[in-house]
């Protein structure tokens, strides 16, 4: 997100001058009769306004709850010397016209990005469904790679290692293998039946493949995977690599699959096969993690593994100040939370507030995802150390242990609706996206070029084969053309159609190469469809986005409205609406 010094915005800052260019107009706009002093003691703010409670709140027109939206409080109106009396001149269309105009000029020179322009920024927040943050009274958030932002070639490159250390304690040939960060890509499935890794499209197809470190042809995927669907509730097959560690863990098990195929793990290690295999890399793995090995290592030097986000603290503390209650749910430990947390925070919050002052509620070792599905006791945090006693009830600002999420609506009395659960964000292809817009435009006007010669071709094709059988063509065109010439077109377009394959297909294969040479895109399955992690995105998250300082742009006002979802006929209706002057 481009934006000047954001941290500004936190401040108080003077009314703004309004310039005469935007108030010196005859355009309609809305006039309040208004008497009041400059001298008033009272805050304007607190009686002129009033929030809407949950018990009374409504449901607007787009189906969202109105709670939290300010209204206006008229029985304190005659207070500040108003009359009660607000009227426009001229209809609504008008007066919001002439509104946003103003609106949009006043945030252009307070140097404020707005949201709609910032959902053209790579740091921009999507909406799938649309969301009044308004309404949201809690927002509970995850810490790894969600609150603190961890360098990934340090991170799993460090859990590689540690992975790989085990396994050649348990015998495994690890010899020569090394780390290699653009061999796997969030988002992708491993097949643990098959030994492989795949990129499937947002219903299930698979459309890259890759058998241990080896990348599948167009062909092969056809013939292993043809109508076969990734469906990610056979656990026993599929296994999505959309968590901590998982590409550390794909890169080792893809490694691992060469040497299994070239018959280089000992026999004394059991007969294995890819499913076998997996759990021995994943054994591995479990162990670096519960042995803390790798955590000791990133909290004796912290700096080396985690990238600061100076905005980011400023944005939990904007929501807060909003009246939202903060929740920082972890499966981590308290002492790595703890560490974590002073590291990535502390020094970017002003007035030497620390980061357990932003939350209302802390708990670690939350065991999620059971904590959202499951009821596991609860435990409170009494010392540094993470001692712990059993606990009953809940408290603000209170440090916690295991739980679940029924444990935390109870304890805040509300409703799953009102709480916003914030977690492990993706990396955003958005920038590679934008920077091959060029390449993607090229693509897409030699496929519609092919299509306009195809479709000649098709019907001088079926105008050859009336012919053959006595019949006449389409068209009176077609069927006074000559046998020669209705051959020579049909060749000639032909030809076309073939080099303009040979020229397309490499441009396809190369697309996306800006993000991953052998995946492409993480959030795009070939030129047109999304991948199957779009696909989860879009089902199971209300709103995405790269970062949570991202939220810094957007205010915790923001009411996310979801975009037209485009159909495959909406082509033909704009096409249509043009042919009619409309």
């Amino acid at each position: 997100m481009a934006t000047t010094n954001l941290q500004y915005i936190l401040n108080p800052f003077p009314r703004p001058t309004f310039s005469p260019k935007l108030l010196a107009t005859k355009a309609p706009k809305m006039v309040f009769k208004c008497g009041c002093s400059n001298n008033s003691s009272t805050r304007v703010g607190e009686d002129v306004f009033s929030l809407t409670s949950s018990s009374e709140c409504d449901i607007d027109y787009l189906g969202q709850s109105t709670k939290g939206d300010l209204n206006v409080n008229l029985q304190h109106l005659e207070t500040f010397g108003l009359d009660g009396e607000a009227t426009l001149e001229g209809p609504i269309e008008q007066v919001a016209r002439l509104e946003a105009e103003e609106a949009g000029g006043l945030l252009r020179e307070l140097g404020i990005t707005s949201p709609s322009a910032a959902r053209l920024s790579s740091r921009g927040i999507f909406c799938s469904r649309t969301l009044n943050l308004r309404s949201i009274s809690a927002i509970g958030y995850d810490m790894d790679y969600t609150l603190i932002h961890y360098n990934v070639m340090a991170w799993e490159g460090r859990a590689y290692d540690y992975c790989m250390e085990n396994l050649k304690n348990m015998g495994f040939p690890v010899e020569g293998l090394a780390f290699d960060p653009d061999l796997v890509i969030r988002g992708l499935v491993i097949d643990k039946q098959k030994g492989n890794l795949v990129k499937a499209d947002r219903f299930g197809y698979v459309k890259r493949a890759m058998h241990g470190t080896k990348m599948l042809s167009t062909q092969a995927v056809s013939e292993i995977y043809g109508r076969e669907l990734v469906d990610l509730r056979k656990e026993s097959q599929w296994e999505f690599l959309n968590t901590l560690f998982s590409v550390s863990e794909a890169v080792a098990y893809m490694q691992m699959v060469d040497r299994l195929d070239d018959g280089a793990i000992p026999a004394d290690l059991g007969p294995l096969d890819y499913k076998g295999l997996y759990k021995a890399v994943g054994k591995a793995l479990f162990r670096a993690h519960v042995e803390g090995q790798l955590k000791s290592e990133i909290m004796s030097k912290p700096e080396l593994f985690v990238e600061p986000d100076p905005e980011l603290p400023l944005a939990l503390l904007d929501q807060k100040e909003a009246g939202k209650k903060l929740l920082l749910i972890t499966n981590s430990d308290y002492q790595y939370t703890d560490k974590m947390m002073r590291h990535s925070f502390n020094r970017f919050l002003p007035n030497d507030i620390c980061w357990r002052d932003l939350f209302d509620m802390v708990i670690v070792s939350a065991r999620k995802p059971e904590f959202f599905q499951m009821s596991h006791p609860l435990y409170e945090v009494v010392t540094s150390e993470g001692l712990m006693r059993p606990c009953f009830k809940a408290r603000t600002g209170g440090l916690y242990s295991g739980g679940s999420a029924q444990m935390v609506e109870n304890f805040l009395n509300i409703h799953g609706d009102e709480i916003l659960y914030v977690g492990d964000h993706i990396y955003t292809d958005y920038n590679a996206l934008i920077l091959s817009r060029g390449h993607r435009a090229t693509v897409i006007e030699l496929i519609n070029q092919k299509e306009v010669v195809g479709d000649l071709f098709n019907q001088l094709r079926l105008a050859l084969q009336r012919r053959i059988k006595g019949r006449p063509a389409q068209t009176l065109a077609a069927t006074n053309m000559d046998d020669r010439e209705l051959t020579e077109s049909m060749q000639k377009l032909l030809i076309v159609m073939q080099r303009l394959d040979e020229k397309i297909a490499p441009l396809l294969e190369a697309d996306g190469e800006l993000f991953n040479k052998r995946w492409g895109f993480l959030s795009r399955a070939g030129l047109w469809d999304k991948s199957h992690l779009m696909r989860q995105i879009e089902k199971y998250a209300d709103i995405y986005t790269s970062r949570v300082s991202n939220f810094l742009n957007y205010t915790p006002f923001m009411y996310f409205r979801s975009q037209e979802q485009t159909l495959a006929h909406d082509s033909y209706s704009h096409d249509r609406s043009e042919q009619n002057g409309e």
